[in-house]
C-alpha cells in the first residue's frame, strides 16, 4: 500500500505540472519587503523509508518501500522567503524509524518489532522557487515548484546515537489561497553509518559516503503564510517619469492658453471704443471673466512659481481700469491633511494671493477672499493646491 501510495504521489506532480503549463500567468518584478513581510509555518504527516550502511551495495530497489523498511511521522518547520524566489526554513521532523535488521526473528520479536526505532533530525534549508525564478514572480500561481539543500543534526534515542546529516529535496506547493498551500515535499537524507544502532550489535563501518545511512522521505500537509504573504511590484521609474511629464506639459499648455487669451482680451479691451451720449469717443475697458489660477507646493501657502503672477496682472489691470472688485479663493487637497488643517491652508493660499494684487496697485477694499478649504475637483490632485483670481 505504502508503495502505491509513492507512486500516486509522484504522479501527482506530473499531473500538476502539467496543468500548471496549461494556465496563462501574469508576471512582474518585485520590490524587496520588510523582515517581519513572506514568513510561514508548516505542518506535515511523514512517511520514511530506511536503508543502513551495511547494505547499500546491495539494495535493490524493490526492496526500498518495504515493510520492514517504512514508518511514519511527522515534521514542523518555520520560514521565511528573502525573494520570491530564495527562502529559509528551520525543519524538524521526527519521531518514529526504523533500524533494519537482516534477522527474521530476534529475541523472540519479529523484525518488525526488533527494528522500530524513535529519533528526530533538526535540519536549516535553502530553498529555490524555480516557478518564480524562471517564469516571474505571479502571487495568483498554482502550483509553485522548490528544490532545497540543507544540513543538520539528528539523534536515535533508540540507541542514544547522533550524526549529522545532509538532505536534499524538493518542495511542492500548490496554492488555496493567499494565506494557505498543500506541501508535497520529497526529500532525500544521508547519515552517518552508526546512525541506526546497527554498528553497536555488529561493529562500525568506515564514514564514507558510500557507507552512510540513507532515508528517502515523502511528506503531505499544509504550509500558512503569516504577516504580508504576497511582493510589492517595482515602482517603474519610467513609467512615473512620462506621467509627471505628462503633467507638467499639460499644465504648460493650460497656462499657454490662459496667456493667449490674456493677450487677446487685453488687446480687444485697448481697441474697444463706444460713443458718450454727449457723442464722445470713451474707451470701455473688458471685463475678463476667466478665472486664473495660482499654484502652491502641497501643504505650503507660499507661491510656488512667481510666473503664475504674470496671469494675474491682466486681472489686476482689468479691475484697477474699472474700478471693480475681485474674487480669490483659496483651495487645497483633500487628500492631504485634516478637514481643519485644509481650511486654514487654503485661507493662507488666498490671503498670500490678496497680498500679491495689492503689491499691484489694487486696493484692498477691493478684494474679496475666500477659503474653499480641501477639494478634490481636479486631477490629479496636485492641482487643487492652489487660488483662483477673477473679476467680480
Amino acid at each position: 500500500m505504502k508503495k502505491l501510495l509513492m507512486v500516486l504521489a509522484f504522479a501527482g506532480v506530473s499531473v500538476a505540472s502539467m496543468a500548471q503549463d496549461a494556465v496563462p500567468t501574469e508576471k512582474y518584478s518585485v520590490s524587496t519587503n520588510s523582515f517581519w513581510s513572506n514568513w510561514f509555518i508548516q505542518a506535515n504527516a511523514v512517511g520514511t523509508s530506511f536503508w543502513g550502511s551495511q547494505e547499500n551495495s546491495a539494495i535493490k530497489p524493490s526492496k526500498l518501500f518495504k515493510g520492514y523498511r517504512t514508518n511514519l511521522g511527522f515534521s514542523v518547520a518555520l520560514g521565511k522567503w528573502f525573494t520570491p524566489g530564495i527562502g529559509l526554513r528551520t525543519k524538524f521532523t521526527g519521531i518514529w524509524g526504523r533500524s533494519v535488521i537482516t534477522y527474521n526473528d530476534v529475541a523472540g520479536k519479529s523484525a518488525k518489532d526488533w527494528n522500530a526505532s524513535k529519533y528526530w533530525v533538526l535540519n536549516e534549508q535553502v530553498l529555490f522557487n524555480l516557478s518564480n525564478m524562471l517564469c516571474g514572480y505571479n502571487e495568483n500561481r498554482v502550483w509553485n515548484f522548490v528544490p532545497y539543500v540543507g544540513a543538520g543534526v539528528g539523534r536515535n534515542m533508540s540507541y542514544n546515537t547522533y550524526s549529522m546529516d545532509l538532505n536534499v529535496g524538493i518542495l511542492n506547493m500548490f496554492r488555496l489561497n493567499k494565506k494557505v498551500a498543500i506541501n508535497l515535499d520529497i526529500n532525500y537524507g544521508l547519515f552517518d553509518p552508526r546512525f541506526d544502532g546497527f554498528s553497536q550489535h555488529f561493529g562500525s563501518k568506515k564514514n564514507s559516503f558510500k557507507n552512510m545511512d540513507r532515508t528517502i522521505s515523502v511528506e503531505v500537509g499544509l504550509t500558512y503564510n503569516f504577516g504580508k504573504a504576497t511582493w510589492n511590484k517595482t515602482p517603474d521609474v519610467e513609467a512615473i517619469k512620462a506621467l509627471s511629464q505628462g503633467q507638467i506639459d499639460a499644465l504648460n499648455a493650460q497656462l499657454a492658453d490662459a496667456n493667449a487669451e490674456n493677450a487677446r482680451l487685453r488687446n480687444q479691451i485697448a481697441n474697444h471704443k463706444c460713443p458718450t451720449a454727449t457723442g464722445e469717443v470713451k474707451t470701455v475697458k473688458e471685463v475678463v471673466s476667466a478665472p486664473v489660477s495660482v499654484f502652491f507646493n502641497i501643504g505650503k501657502s507660499k507661491i510656488a512659481s512667481q510666473k503664475d503672477l504674470q496671469n494675474v496682472q491682466a486681472i489686476a489691470d482689468a479691475a484697477k481700469a474699472n474700478n471693480a472688485k475681485i474674487v480669490v479663493k483659496g483651495y487645497a487637497d483633500s487628500k492631504t491633511g485634516s478637514s481643519n488643517f485644509n481650511q486654514s491652508l487654503s485661507q493662507k493660499r488666498a490671503e498670500a494671493v490678496a497680498d500679491a494684487l495689492v503689491n499691484m496697485g489694487v486696493d484692498r477694499s477691493n478684494i474679496e477672499v475666500n477659503a474653499e478649504g480641501g477639494v478634490d475637483t481636479l486631477s490629479p490632485i496636485s492641482y487643487n493646491r492652489r487660488a483662483t483670481v477673477e473679476l467680480k
